[in-house]
């Protein structure tokens, strides 16, 4: 059985990046909101901390800088993902992509590679773990998981075993995953699966960060 930590108590805290399309609106539900929805209730089970950020609400402007200037709302963001020990980009799938709000946060992380510390060689997202989230009602989830998770590990996180979980309905379809009765459960069991790992990997990491990769 997998308790809470079997090799540290150190308190985890976890970020989820809904990158809908959608902007909140009351009586609009995203199937993206519902997935990160459920990945949140299960790293909740194991003591994690959560917070989330709805992306299509904030103004992210354009640009691989941690600042674009005026009204860019990335300063914040940068924040709360540099709090936690756990970053879950969630995004649909369009046109067989990741979402055009999905790649734009992951083009602002882009700026890690040039804030690594002068005295270790290390970018300010090493030693954290980092797990996506994808639904869609066409096939291409496998490929949208590959992209995202290249980016991530690019800017410098961690990405353990198992570390996604995904739906997709017909193609051509018109149900969506904010729409089943049910969680299908293998979907259950991948999303599981992804709270459990991604919590141990990031208490093993607080507990024994990287070496230095300085010569």
């Amino acid at each position: 059985m997998f308790g809470r930590w079997m090799f540290s108590r150190t308190e985890l805290s976890a970020l989820t990046i809904n990158c809908t399309l959608k902007r909140s609106k009351p009586g609009e539900p995203s199937s993206t909101a519902r997935m990160l929805g459920e990945v949140e209730n299960e790293f909740r089970k194991l003591g994690v901390k959560v917070e989330s950020i709805r992306a299509a609400d904030l103004n992210l402007l354009p640009g691989v800088s941690s600042d674009e200037g005026a009204g860019d709302d990335w300063p914040a963001v940068r924040r709360r993902i540099m709090a936690a020990d756990i970053l879950v980009i969630g995004t649909p799938i369009w046109l067989g992509q990741p979402s055009s709000v999905c790649k734009r946060v992951l083009e602002l992380m882009d700026a890690f590679l040039s804030e690594a510390d002068d005295s270790n060689g290390h970018m300010p997202s090493f030693g954290k773990v980092a797990g996506v989230a994808v639904v869609g009602n066409e096939d291409g989830a496998h490929h949208v998981c590959a992209e995202v998770f290249q980016a991530l590990v690019d800017v410098g996180f961690t990405i353990p075993a198992s570390a996604s979980t995904y739906w997709v309905g017909e193609a051509m379809g018109d149900t969506n995953y904010v729409d089943l009765d049910a969680t299908p459960e293998k979907t259950a069991g991948t999303t599981r699966t992804l709270a459990r790992l991604t919590a141990h990997l990031a208490g093993v990491l607080k507990a024994s960060s990287y070496p230095s990769i300085k010569k």
